[in-house]
């Protein structure tokens, strides 16, 4: 007959020392779930399964200022913090949202420095050199010669931009945007090699014509007006005049859109012996002419 299991006894005291001999191995650094548990004025308590409940300070409760501890973490939620100070003699470690959030926004804003992600700002204030904006609680910089309207500094203030981002440099708590960069992303995010256009010729220069229209500025290179020998722009364009014409390429990194023409003629020289006929009819020519872009 197998013999009877002795109980063994473990009182409340035996608990505390178990506790107390225990490693919980919380360290700076380490991010935690907790539990909401308990507010003071000056901060929130958490349980995060230590021996003591962790203290999230106020002014690490959110990259921005909380009003209501209460209303921002109800008891008994459940969320990740990141622990800022290792445990002191009574076991509890220093929490915080913010800190988490700044590395959460840090590593958001790389990603979308190297999607040339499109987004918005608010300018907070202004100076010689550009404006200052608010990216979720990181203050940004926009240089005067990223700005759309870099001669109406003093108007911008309380203005809501569309921005993209220049330089993210975590090391040295930078982040410099561009409204005109954003504005190009959403230029090219509108345009397609193929596409006809229609605008109007904004300058004439030796190698080539620069052309106006919806959504941008496009170049004409003399080679590209016509399958023909073109010796003399100006004997074909002439500023203001409208103009259609295909886009042969886009390069967004250095801004560039290349239109032609010359995929429009039915014949070399074309372009040159009858302009308007090709302009009116463009649109039906459009088709034949991707083709031989290889689209």
């Amino acid at each position: 007959m197998n013999a009877e299991p002795k109980s063994v006894s473990f009182s409340a005291e035996d608990f505390e020392k178990a506790l107390a001999n225990h490693d919980y191995e919380f360290q700076k650094g380490q991010k935690v779930t907790g539990v909401i548990v308990d507010h003071t004025n000056d901060g929130t308590y958490v349980d995060i399964g230590g021996k003591a409940a962790a203290f999230l300070p106020r002014r690490e409760a959110a990259t921005k200022a909380v009003v209501d501890l209460s209303a921002r973490f109800p008891i008994g939620e459940s969320r990740e913090f990141l622990i800022i100070q290792d445990q002191n003699a009574d076991g509890q470690v220093t929490l915080s949202v913010r800190q988490l959030e700044l590395q959460n926004l840090w590593e958001s804003l790389e990603e979308q420095q190297s999607s040339k992600t499109v987004f918005q700002v608010k300018v907070t204030g202004t100076n010689r050199g550009g404006v200052l904006v608010d990216v979720e609680g990181l203050r940004g910089f926009i240089p005067r010669s990223h700005l759309r309207n870099p001669a109406q500094l003093d108007n911008l203030k309380g203005q809501v931009l569309s921005v993209a981002l220049l330089e993210v440099s975590r090391d040295r708590n930078k982040v410099v945007l561009s409204e005109r960069l954003a504005n190009q992303a959403q230029q090219f995010a509108q345009l397609e090699v193929g596409q006809l256009v229609e605008g109007h010729v904004a300058s004439l220069k030796p190698f080539g014509v620069f052309v106006d229209f919806e959504g941008g500025t496009g170049l004409l290179h003399i080679n590209q007006v016509s399958n023909k020998f073109v010796k003399d722009l100006g004997g074909i364009f002439s500023p203001g005049q409208p103009l259609r014409a295909l886009i042969a390429d886009l390069d967004e990194g250095r801004g560039r859109i290349s239109l032609s023409t010359k995929y429009l003629e039915n014949f070399p020289g074309e372009m040159l012996e009858n302009f308007q006929e090709v302009m009116d009819s463009a649109g039906d020519r459009v088709e034949r002419a991707r083709k031989q872009l290889g689209l």
